[in-house]
């Protein structure tokens, strides 16, 4: 086994995804919008609601990119990858349907001692107006590709600030989550196989990673941006530990004017950490 060490530095271009504002709901109700009230998400949850128009949960941005045409990161068990790291940038509310093209570019492998990290972002343009609709950077951690003599990855100053949250806010997700969330797009098994999962080292399957993150930006748009995906600006987590799905989730705020710092926990575990939310004004 072995990393693709060569790719660092390139880029590609190509398709991204063509979505409809069926794939848009889907995305919302996989994120857990509507679960506990479900009229009080409709801008998210449905197209035709009495003087309610559709919107689009701004962290839908991370599915509207991929790989475009670049090669494999290396030669790996599906296994051994986890979600490390995301961020995304927003420049305006996402449209209810539309086709995306994604610019993308192998920012780096950093050598994690026994692991690895590979870190890729991306540029996510309309497909038909080349307007720029979204920034989106992600790390992989891949188990037992590390030790080959590469430099560790820059390193992003965060404490937890020292008071108590400004805001806590609490979601349950269902025990079929990851088999609803899958449906957007991302059919990792490791969230649906417990074969798969047992050899990755689980109990059973986990919940993706970028589901958390959905329901953590949930939190984030209605509590901090007043339910406005227009103010919504950047969001970055590093993936912490795994979620089970059926987990309660508490997403921990601390604001500091169009700045926030967030946790994400789960049984008093933190499950996303590190988090930096800017709102746009």
């Amino acid at each position: 086994m072995a990393l693709n060490l060569d790719l660092v530095g390139k880029e590609w271009e190509g398709a991204g995804r063509r979505w409809t504002s069926t794939d848009t709901i889907l995305y919302a109700l996989g994120v857990g919008a509507g679960a506990e009230d479900p009229s009080a998400e409709l801008a998210f949850t449905t197209e035709n609601s009495h003087d309610v128009a559709q919107q689009v949960l701004p962290t839908f941005a991370v599915m509207l990119g991929g790989r475009a045409a670049m090669p494999p990161l290396g030669d790996f068990d599906i296994s051994q990858v986890l979600h490390a790291e995301q961020s995304v940038t927003l420049h305006g509310p996402l449209p209810v349907e539309g086709a995306s093209r994604i610019r993308s570019r192998v920012v780096g492998f950093y050598d994690k001692g026994p692991n690895a990290i590979a870190v890729i972002e991306g540029t996510v343009t309309d497909a038909d107006s080349g307007a720029l609709l979204a920034e989106v950077r992600s790390g992989t951690f891949i188990r037992g590709e590390g030790g080959f003599g590469g430099e560790r990855g820059p390193a992003t100053p965060w404490e937890r600030p020292e008071r108590a949250p400004d805001h806590t806010v609490t979601y349950r997700t269902r025990p079929d989550q990851a088999l609803l969330y899958r449906l957007s797009g991302d059919r990792n098994p490791l969230h649906s196989d417990p074969w798969l999962a047992d050899k990755a080292g689980f109990d059973r399957p986990i919940l993706h990673g970028l589901c958390s993150y959905g329901f953590t930006g949930r939190a984030l748009l209605h509590t901090v941006c007043d339910s406005d995906p227009a103010r919504f600006g950047s969001m970055s987590v590093r993936f912490a530990s795994p979620v089970l799905p059926g987990a309660e989730l508490s997403v921990l705020i601390w604001e500091d004017g169009d700045t926030c710092r967030f946790q994400t926990t789960a049984a008093g575990t933190v499950v996303l950490d590190r988090g930096v939310f800017t709102k746009r004004v």
